[in-house]
């Protein structure tokens, strides 16, 4: 069996509080090599950076202010990330972007706030792992504003459309396929065969989105192989071919961290 890289978990989550060490066997049991971590806020630093110390070089840190956490005082949040550059070894940025879901108060500054989290990636020689949420071209807009080819990433939890797809990846990203592929109404069954899986990374966003057959339980990184095999059946092919080509996408991301 090839091995599968979990490219977003909130594994630090107080969800697991209880029994991390167990979710971490069930990953290891179940392929999983790696684990990348995506930060929310100044909160999340000190569980998120425990993980990464317990399982270095499985639990992989990113570093980021999550849009649904942006308020008024987003400047101090990256000053702390900015601190944090200066003292620690990251992944990447993230988890970043942009949310007209949940909350539009303050959507001006979710916008200052991932462009200033862009130049911290640019600076830093990191990749970006972008939060999108009913605001898709809004944050096509913020990365043509940046303009620069040294910033790419990943489109975390993408569902979007065929032409939301072929943009995100001209534009040098990748996209990060999750549960929702496995529900009925999920809709990027229709897009994936379109895009192809050079362009895909599997994550599972646990606590959250879990796939059929666990819909509406707590999600953990082992359910990755239900998103695989979702994807297999989509493109009518081995599991195996699915795990290989996402896994080797996933490596190019992951190398500079690990030294490889």
């Amino acid at each position: 069996m090839h091995t599968i890289i979990e490219t977003h978990a909130h594994i630090y989550d107080e969800q697991f509080a209880i029994d991390k060490n167990e979710i971490i066997a069930n990953a290891k049991a179940n392929g999983i090599s790696q684990i990348w971590m995506p930060n929310c806020n100044a909160e999340t630093i000190l569980p998120m950076m425990a993980m990464a110390n317990d399982y270095p070089n499985y639990c992989l840190p990113m570093i980021g202010l999550h849009p649904c956490y942006v308020n008024e005082n987003y400047e101090s949040e990256i000053e702390i990330i900015k601190t944090f550059l200066k003292e620690n070894k990251v992944l990447a940025i993230g988890e970043i972007g942009l949310d007209l879901f949940w909350d539009k108060t303050f959507f001006e500054q979710q916008k200052e706030a991932f462009l200033m989290q862009c130049e911290l990636a640019i600076q830093h020689g990191l990749w970006i792992d972008i939060h999108s949420r009913n605001a898709f071209w809004e944050t096509v807009e913020l990365i043509e504003k940046v303009n620069n080819k040294k910033l790419y990433g990943i489109f975390h939890c993408f569902s979007g459309t065929v032409e939301e797809a072929q943009k995100a990846i001209n534009l040098g990203f990748k996209l990060g396929i999750g549960g929702v592929v496995t529900f009925k109404n999920g809709g990027i069954d229709k897009v994936l065969p379109e895009i192809g899986l050079e362009n895909i990374l599997l994550e599972t966003d646990s606590p959250y989105l879990a796939p059929v057959p666990f819909r509406g339980k707590r999600n953990e990184p082992s359910y990755l192989k239900y998103i695989a095999q979702k994807v297999a059946d989509i493109f009518e092919i081995d599991v195996e071919k699915v795990l290989e080509i996402t896994t080797e996408n996933a490596l190019k991301y992951s190398k500079d961290y690990l030294g490889k």
